[in-house]
């Protein structure tokens, strides 16, 4: 860097409350690497916030020097959006605080907490709100996007649970957006993937959970695949809100419960959990036993936050990742029988593919009532490619991108903007469907000269 860019940083250090990481600082390589090894970048400057006022200064001289800026939560984005290469890179992973008001039931959340965070917090009073399946992922990320997991049928979406949050914007402006306030800008928010500005403080409507709920895994053989699949998507039509089944194939994990011959075979594993008294859901999953002749299953009643990080061992940090994702308001046979074909030629061991069943509250959302539209996705589909080398990476992408393609005349309307990758930007205006044009409008309003430009933009023209 020039000497002149040398002393502007050491003057915007002088009033930064966190820590500044310039390349060759301790901690700076740690820092700016993210959940998706695929992503290698250098950000020329990493400003680790402690509080709202270091966010509001990091915003300020980045708009100044006209830098790049990227915002790090949880840094889980699949696309990598949480660093840049020779910008400023906004770190927000320090601020975890998270408060919570029993008798309100009511949360209010820092951006850097993760999932595990928040639901330990909440789950001390028996309390949760909908998030998603891997305890790792941030807060921030997943309900900008939208957010769903295993209380979505019940509960709604994340940001249905959303009452506001306290937002910096492009001019370095503090707001607080709420269904009272800054109404357009809340609306925005719920959806609009970080576009109208960051969020250092969420409030989130929590919920009576658990703090035990019934949940587990049934695993069936491969060749089974057909039957399972269709019986689970009658099933899934016409369960009760309070339970989800999810469903995911892929080359079995080294699960205690299954025997080791079936370890790295092909198989169809149902996913559930049941937000309800145990004993009626008991009754409620065993007609998903008759779905064909299971390996094994392995089903009880555990700790919700338990639940909550199960499929952590199969997410960690350090893989490369690369996803495609479709919404579905059917599963219909072509979308089985193009699940099974590609399943059938699986690149990697880690690859897979994962229909989340959500519906019930989620659908009951008017689609104009926030930026998120997409109310009749039933299912949200991920195509999960995930190896370790880069020199499988054109297979298993290839392997991805095929599949989504076949299974795309099966699909129903928008995506889920929080799967989609780097090389997706086509992608951004069909995802959002009949919101779009509102959020063109925001982003004219909130940052017209796009300053937070890496995420799914939505461009201020």
């Amino acid at each position: 860097m020039k000497p002149l860019e040398h002393a502007m940083i050491d003057k915007f250090k002088t009033h930064f409350g966190g820590e500044a990481l310039l390349p060759g600082d301790a901690g700076y390589d740690e820092v700016r690497q993210i959940w998706n090894a695929m992503i290698d970048r250098r950000p020329a400057l990493i400003a680790r916030c402690v509080s709202t006022e270091d966010v509001v200064q990091a915003v300020g001289f980045a708009r100044k020097h006209n830098l790049l800026v990227s915002i790090r939560g949880g840094g889980h984005n699949i696309a990598g959006n949480a660093v840049c290469d020779d910008g400023l890179m906004i770190d927000l992973s320090l601020m975890k605080n998270v408060q919570v008001d029993p008798k309100a039931r009511r949360a209010t959340v820092e951006p850097g907490c993760t999932l595990a965070d928040f639901d330990a917090a909440a789950q001390a009073h028996g309390l949760a709100t909908p998030l998603g399946i891997n305890s790792t992922t941030g807060v921030a990320g997943l309900t900008l996007g939208g957010g769903f997991g295993w209380l979505s049928r019940k509960y709604g979406m994340t940001i249905d649970n959303l009452l506001s949050a306290h937002v910096v914007t492009a001019e370095g402006r503090q707001v607080h957006a709420s269904a009272t306030e800054h109404e357009d800008l809340f609306w925005g928010l719920r959806g609009g993937g970080g576009n109208l500005g960051i969020v250092t403080s969420f409030e989130f409507q929590l919920h009576p959970v658990g703090p035990d709920v019934l949940s587990g895994l049934i695993v069936f053989p491969f060749d089974q695949a057909k039957s399972v699949l269709t019986q689970f998507a009658g099933f899934t039509e016409t369960m009760p809100d309070e339970l989800a089944v999810w469903m995911v194939t892929r080359k079995a994990p080294p699960l205690p419960f299954l025997p080791a011959e079936v370890h790295g075979k092909e198989i169809v594993a149902l996913a559930l959990c049941y937000a309800g008294d145990p004993t009626l859901g008991r009754t409620l999953i065993e007609p998903l036993r008759g779905f064909g002749t299971a390996y094994g299953e392995h089903i009880g009643v555990q700790p919700y936050m338990a639940w909550q990080q199960a499929f952590d061992p199969l997410l960690t940090r350090g893989a490369r990742n690369y996803w495609k994702s479709h919404n579905f308001s059917k599963l219909s046979d072509g979308a089985i029988d193009a699940v099974i074909q590609y399943v059938g030629t699986l690149p990697s061991p880690q690859c897979e593919i994962f229909v989340a069943a959500i519906g019930g509250q989620t659908a009951r959302v008017a689609p104009e009532a926030m930026a998120y539209s997409s109310r009749d996705a039933n299912y949200v589909m991920n195509v999960h490619a995930r190896w370790e080398g880069a020199a499988d990476d054109e297979s298993c992408i290839a392997w991805a991108r095929e599949f989504f393609a076949a299974s795309q005349p099966f699909a129903s309307g928008g995506a889920y903007i929080n799967f989609l990758t780097q090389d997706e930007t086509d992608r951004i205006a069909f995802a959002y469907g009949a919101t779009y044009n509102r959020l063109v409008e925001l982003k004219k309003k909130y940052d017209p000269t796009n300053l937070f430009r890496m995420n799914q933009n939505v461009r201020p023209v």
